[in-house]
């Protein structure tokens, strides 16, 4: 979605399929991750995460959203263990282009995100409800 625009996962069915043959697959990887969800079958014959999917870790990180190219793209949300949730967009399984992470505290930010980091324009809420306005440079 653009800026401004809104999204949820509701709207993922309809969005970010592949356009090979996807298969509906349940893997458990050798560290004890799990991923249910869309895959594709590459042309040297390995299994990637294309499509809509959810990757869980065994310490209670979960990802619900959008896969290509085996790597988180497209919309989705990050919950972490300790209470940390993000939800927007992702670029190569990094928090990249509009989105809003909850710290554990409940203080939240909304707004841009390059390659992990806070950058542009946004809006920072404190855990006492108090809004700042937030325009970082990029690096």
């Amino acid at each position: 979605a653009a800026q401004g625009e809104s999204q949820s996962l509701e709207d993922l069915s309809n969005t970010s399929r592949p356009t090979s043959e996807v298969y509906k697959i349940s893997f458990i990887f050798p560290n004890g991750d799990k991923y249910d969800g869309d895959c594709t079958r590459t042309s040297s014959g390995i299994y990637e995460r294309n499509g809509i999917g959810i990757h869980t870790t065994p310490n209670g990180i979960v990802y619900t959203g959008s896969w290509k190219d085996d790597k988180m793209n497209g919309f989705g949300r990050l919950e972490h263990f300790s209470g940390a949730v993000y939800e927007g967009q992702f670029k190569d399984n990094m928090f990249h282009g509009l989105g809003t992470y909850t710290f554990p505290t409940g203080a939240k930010y909304i707004g841009n995100f390059n390659e992990n980091r806070v950058e542009g324009e946004g809006e920072y809420t404190d855990v006492r409800g108090l809004e700042w306005s937030v325009n970082s440079e990029p690096r």
